[in-house]
């Protein structure tokens, strides 16, 4: 996918568990249907606010219960006209079998460890390919590789990680002006941080909380 076919933020879900787990009530915790309607339906609300890509991010799923729940979200988003992208668990990440989803998102390890013999298996089924990045390096291999795009991170300090470094903004402006692939600026990221990301050259932003 082109960088101008590509919109400017980049939802990433929170782990459907935890949602799951954080709604639930006594009649639905144990209905393994009606176990992710919240999740579902807050997918739904982030959709019709105008976020038309995803990554669903859900690594502690079995892969029965990945399965189900990937196919369900491709079928919100695709009534919404967006695009999602699947980071599910490592038992359900298998190249050569299909996946319910328009493309994957490989973690900055697989990102580096994947040869291109395997990302042409993915490349021949017409699948996009989202990438985690974390340094100069990793965001080459991306370029090397021909991944459509990818997050930088972490930006600013986050809650999910308070123990990582930042990048700030004028280290990830000069690893940004190095890539020759779209970067997302993820890590810390609001709806108000996007013209700091455009301007120092990135394609937008993604966000766990900040666009869920």
């Amino acid at each position: 996918m082109s960088a101008s076919a590509l919109p400017d933020r980049y939802l990433i879900t929170p782990d459907p568990s935890a949602e799951a787990d954080a709604t639930a009530t006594d009649a639905t915790a144990t209905d393994a249907s009606a176990r992710f309607d919240a999740f579902l339906a807050r997918l739904d609300t982030a959709l019709s606010a105008g976020i038309t890509l995803v990554q669903l991010r859900a690594k502690t799923l079995t892969p029965d219960a990945w399965t189900a729940l990937s196919r369900d979200a491709l079928r919100i988003c695709h009534a919404r006209g967006a695009t999602l992208i699947a980071n599910g668990p490592p038992e359900a990440f298998d190249l050569t079998k299909p996946v319910s989803a328009d493309g994957i998102h490989l973690n900055s390890r697989r990102l580096m460890s994947l040869s291109a013999q395997e990302l042409e298996l993915v490349k021949s089924t017409r699948k996009l390919i989202s990438a985690a990045c974390h340094d100069v390096q990793q965001l080459e291999r991306a370029a090397q590789l021909g991944v459509d795009f990818v997050t930088l991170s972490p930006v600013l300090r986050t809650q999910t990680h308070p123990d990582a470094e930042p990048l700030g903004w004028p280290r990830f402006t000069e690893w940004v002006q190095q890539a020759r692939v779209p970067v997302y600026a993820l890590g810390g990221m609001r709806p108000e941080h996007l013209p700091f990301a455009r301007t120092a050259g990135a394609q937008g932003i993604a966000a766990i909380r900040g666009l869920w």
